[in-house]
C-alpha cells in the first residue's frame, strides 16, 4: 500500500508530506485547494507525461514527488521478476519511487535510490496504484480493455497467455512461409547468380596457403637471372674458378701452414681446429650455392602462369572477400542458400504442415478460451446487475457482448473460420441499458457521468478479489451523483478496502463519512505566495468538515447532521465487519 507521499514545489504545493493508512483514505476541501494536484502528483510519479511549465512551482527550478510503499509478501513476489531484471530490489517489503522534474523538462526517476527510465517507473507504478479520474480517463470506457476485464474476472489470464504463445509461433511460421513463397522469377534469378558464383570459386580450387607461395615463386621467376648471377659469383669466390684462386684454396694453404706450426708449437692446436671447422662450413655453403644456382629456373611461361593465377585470386578477392578464407566462406554460404532454394518446395511443404498444426492447436485453445468466456460473461452480467441494483440502478441491464470476425486464414471453430490474434477469436464489449425498455448500447455512448462512476464501482466490486493492484485512487468520482446515491457509493468504496487500500477525493459528505483516515486540504497565504496545507481530521474537526460539506456553515443543525451521518456509517461498518 501507499504509506507516505512527499511533494515539493509542485504547482501551488510548497512542501507536503502525507501519511496514509490501510482502508479508506479521503481528501476533502474547498475547490482549488489542491486536492486534485495531489492526485496529479501521484500520476506524475507513476510515469504520466507532464508539462514542466505547469508542474514546477513558480520560482523553483524543480519539482519532486516521492512515495514509500509497503508490500505484502505476495506483492513482493509479484514484483520480484521485474525488479531483478533491472538489478533492483525491494528493501524488506519497502519500495521507494521518486521523480524529479526540472524546469527544463528533464525528469530523473529512481526506484529505491537507483536511477531508472520513465518507462520502467511507469511499469512498476502500474502494479502499485490504479488511478480513476473522471469519465474520460476511465479504463471502463476503453473497449480494448473490456476483454481483459472479463478474463481477469474469470481467471483466464494464464490460459490467454498460453494461447498468445501459440499465436506468436504461428505468425513466425507464416512469415517464414511467406518468405519462401516469394516471386518465382526472383528465386530463379537468385539461383542462377548463386550457381555462377559457386562454380567460379570452385573452379579456382583455392588453397588458403597458396597465395603466399605464389608470391614467393613470382619473385624468384622474375629475378631468375640476377639470382643465378649472384649464386654463381658466390660459389666461384668460395670454391674457385678457372681464372682465379678460390677462398677455399687459400684457406687450405693457411691450414697447411698452421698444421706445420702446430708440430713446432702444440699450443696452436685450437686455432688449427677452428680453421678446419670454418673450411668444412664454407665447403657446405659452396655446395649449397652450387645446388641453388643449378635449381634456378628461368621460365617466362611459368612466370606467366604464376601471375595469371595471382590475378585470378585477386579478382575473386575483389568480388567475394578480402582474403582467400573469406572467399571460401562466401562460397559455403552461397551453397547453403542454393541448397535452401533448391529444396524450397520441400521447405514450403514442411512449413505448411507446421502452420496447419499450429492453427489447429491455436483453434482448440481459442475455442476453449471462448467457451470459458461465454460462461463467465453470463456470470459477470448477473454480478454487475446485482452491484448496480445496490447503487440505485435497479433496472439497468448490463450485457457482455462477445463477437467474432470471419477470416479465411483463421482457425476453424464450429464449422467457420474466425480472425485470430493473441487474445483469441473473441471481440468483447460491455453494453448498458440504464433504463427499462431501452436496447443495450456501448458504455461510452449511453452512460452519464454519474452512471459511469457507479458502473466503474460495480466493476471494481466484482473484480476486486482478482485485481492485483493494491492501491486504488478515485479522483472526484462523485461527479453527477446525488447525496442519496453518495451513501451507496461510499459503502461500495469502503467495501473495496477488504482487498485494497482506497484513496478518494470527494465533495460529498456521504462519501467522506466512510473514511478510515480523513485528510483536510486547504490553502493559505504565506507571505506573497499561496500554499496548500493538508492535515488529518478527527473528532470535532472532522464533524465541522462534514458539516461544511453539508452546506451548514458550522450551524448546530449541520453539526448534528454530521454527527448523525458518522454514527450511521460507523454502525454500518460494524455490521459489515461482523458479517465478514
Amino acid at each position: 500500500m501507499l504509506q507516505e507521499l512527499s511533494i515539493t514545489n509542485l504547482a501551488i504545493i510548497d512542501h507536503l508530506r502525507l501519511s496514509f493508512s490501510p482502508g479508506m483514505n479521503v481528501l476533502t476541501g474547498e475547490t482549488g485547494a489542491g486536492k486534485s494536484i495531489i492526485v496529479d502528483a501521484v500520476s506524475a510519479l507513476l510515469g504520466a507525461r507532464v508539462s514542466a511549465d505547469t508542474v514546477v512551482r513558480s520560482g523553483s527550478e524543480r519539482a519532486t514527488v516521492e512515495a514509500i510503499f509497503t508490500l505484502t509478501p505476495e506483492q513482493s513476489e509479484d514484483l520480484r521478476p521485474l525488479l531483478e531484471e533491472y538489478g533492483l530490489e525491494d528493501a524488506e517489503g519497502t519500495l521507494i519511487l521518486s521523480r524529479e522534474i526540472s524546469r527544463s523538462g528533464r525528469s530523473v526517476c529512481r526506484v529505491n535510490g537507483r536511477a531508472v527510465t520513465l518507462g520502467l517507473l511507469e511499469e512498476i507504478g502500474q502494479r502499485l496504484i490504479d488511478i480513476h479520474g473522471q469519465s474520460e480517463h476511465l479504463s471502463l470506457l476503453r473497449v480494448r480493455e473490456h476483454l481483459y476485464f472479463l478474463d481477469r474476472y474469470a481467471g483466464l489470464t494464464a490460459q490467454r497467455e498460453q494461447l498468445a504463445g501459440l499465436v506468436a509461433e504461428l505468425r513466425r511460421v507464416r512469415q517464414t512461409l511467406q518468405a519462401c513463397l516469394q516471386d518465382e522469377r526472383e528465386l530463379a534469378r537468385r539461383m542462377d547468380l548463386l550457381q555462377y558464383q559457386v562454380a567460379e570459386i570452385e573452379a579456382a580450387r583455392l588453397d588458403p596457403d597458396e597465395e603466399a607461395e605464389l608470391i614467393r615463386q613470382r619473385t624468384m621467376l622474375a629475378n631468375a637471372e640476377r639470382l643465378s648471377e649472384l649464386a654463381s659469383s658466390g660459389y666461384t669466390l668460395l670454391d674457385g674458378g678457372e681464372q682465379r684462386r678460390s677462398a677455399l684454396d687459400m684457406l687450405g694453404a693457411a691450414l697447411h701452414d698452421l698444421q706445420q706450426l702446430e708440430r713446432l708449437d702444440p699450443s696452436l692446436a685450437d686455432q688449427r681446429q677452428t680453421l678446419e671447422g670454418a673450411i668444412y662450413q664454407l665447403e657446405d655453403v659452396a655446395r649449397s650455392l652450387r645446388r641453388y644456382r643449378d635449381s634456378i629456373e628461368y621460365s617466362p611461361a611459368r612466370l606467366k602462369q604464376v601471375e595469371d593465377r595471382l590475378a585470378l585470386i585477386h579478382t575473386l578477392k575483389r568480388k567475394y572477400g578480402d582474403t582467400v578464407e573469406e572467399v571460401l566462406r562466401f562460397a559455403q554460404r552461397a551453397r547453403e542458400e542454393l541448397n535452401s532454394i533448391t529444396h524450397n518446395e520441400e521447405r514450403v511443404a514442411e512449413l505448411r504442415e507446421q502452420e496447419q498444426e499450429l492453427l489447429r492447436r491455436a483453434g482448440e485453445a481459442a475455442a476453449a478460451l471462448s467457451e470459458a468466456r461465454q460462461r463467465a460473461a453470463r456470470e459477470l452480467e448477473r454480478a454487475m446487475e446485482e452491484q448496480l441494483a445496490e447503487l440505485k440502478m435497479e433496472r439497468a441491464r448490463f450485457v457482455v457482448s462477445i463477437q467474432r470476425e470471419e477470416d479465411p486464414s483463421g482457425p476453424e471453430i464450429d464449422g467457420r473460420r474466425w480472425a485470430l490474434d493473441a487474445a483469441g477469436v473473441d471481440r468483447v464489449e460491455f453494453l448498458i441499458a440504464p433504463n427499462l425498455g431501452e436496447p443495450p448500447k456501448p458504455l461510452a455512448r449511453i452512460a452519464s457521468g454519474g452512471e459511469t462512476s457507479r458502473l466503474m464501482l460495480a466493476m471494481k466490486g466484482v473484480l476486486s478479489a482478482a485485481d492485483p493492484v493494491p492501491t486504488l485512487i478515485f479522483d472526484e468520482i462523485d461527479a453527477g451523483i446525488s447525496g442519496r446515491v453518495g451513501t451507496l457509493v461510499g459503502r461500495r468504496l469502503w467495501s473495496l478496502t477488504r482487498q485494497h487500500q482506497v484513496l478518494c477525493v470527494t465533495h460529498l459528505p456521504q462519501i467522506a463519512s466512510f473514511a478510515d483516515r480523513h485528510l483536510g486540504v486547504s490553502k493559505r497565504i504565506d507571505g506573497e505566495r499561496t500554499v496548500t496545507v493538508v492535515h488529518p481530521l478527527s473528532g470535532d474537526e472532522r464533524q465541522h468538515e462534514l458539516a461544511a460539506l453539508l452546506g451548514g456553515d458550522g450551524s448546530q443543525s449541520a453539526l448534528l447532521n454530521a454527527r448523525d451521518l458518522l454514527a450511521q456509517v460507523e454502525a454500518w461498518k460494524q455490521e459489515e465487519r461482523s458479517r465478514s
